[in-house]
């Protein structure tokens, strides 16, 4: 095995993997309330050589030098940073001061519900009173975000017929009144959290809910946090570190050609 080889196969596969990640970033830089993922990279462990049939320590192994194989993406994370206000002044339009996410009875295809969570605050009320996401999964009151409780009763409802107003603890008033609460909650530990798709995060085992220490703000967006700049220079940089792979495997080919071609031609 050429270890040269290898070594500048496992960078490009690094890089690319890296790329993936950033176009993805790009793809979702106007998306409300996206957070950006970021990776790390990791060598590969060092794996000894040994001696073959070596009986000069009584039949064990000796050591007669390491080997690296390359690099290979070590982890990918999410930067849960906050993203900049976009104010639209539409009264069914929240976002998330702080920490938090908001809680949605979510349905997938096969009818099943269950709680996700979402940094994206562009609701709408429905014609029955309910506040609803654009994909049409109800939001979740205090109670069934804290519980995890995705059943109607939790289910956010106004007069569709009124205004409404929604204070930063999530209580909401009409005439004065207050008719429900929005549910705003935290998790102890983000290591706990997953991204699920449709802009939604879902909570794996062990995970534990927590007070969001974080307000709601009614009449404006969150906007991702990719800064669209600092994602087209990792794209160069990227580019550049493929390129030098690329270099190193033709080196390595065209020495190989002369090794094999040249060297102890008659």
């Amino acid at each position: 095995m050429v270890k040269g080889l290898y070594t500048a196969h496992t960078g490009m596969v690094n890089e690319m993997k890296r790329l993936d990640v950033m176009t993805n970033n790009l793809a979702n830089a106007d998306t409300y309330g996206y957070k950006k993922e970021g990776t790390t990279s990791h060598s590969f462990g060092e794996k000894l050589a040994y001696t073959v049939r070596d009986t000069s320590n009584y039949g064990l192994d000796r050591n007669i030098g390491s080997i690296v194989y390359g690099v290979h993406l070590g982890e990918t994370y999410t930067d849960y940073s906050s993203g900049s206000f976009e104010v639209t002044d539409n009264k069914s339009d929240f976002a998330v001061a702080g920490n938090g996410f908001f809680a949605i009875a979510f349905e997938d295809k096969q009818g099943q519900a269950s709680v996700k969570f979402t940094r994206d605050g562009a609701f709408v009320v429905n014609a029955e009173g309910y506040l609803v996401t654009k994909d049409g999964d109800h939001v979740l009151n205090m109670t069934g975000a804290v519980n995890r409780d995705a059943g109607p009763a939790n289910w956010v409802r106004v007069d569709p017929t009124r205004d409404f107003e929604v204070d930063e603890l999530g209580y909401i008033y009409q005439n004065d009144q207050v008719v429900g609460t929005m549910g705003l909650v935290d998790f102890a530990n983000y290591d706990y959290i997953e991204k699920y798709g449709e802009n939604l995060y879902n909570l794996v085992d062990g995970g534990q809910i927590v007070v969001a220490d974080g307000s709601i703000r009614q009449g404006c967006l969150e906007t991702s946090n990719v800064q669209v700049v600092d994602e087209m220079v990792n794209m160069i940089t990227i580019q550049r570190a493929y390129e030098a792979n690329q270099k190193v495997i033709t080196s390595i080919d065209e020495t190989l050609e002369v090794a094999v071609n040249q060297i102890g031609k008659v």
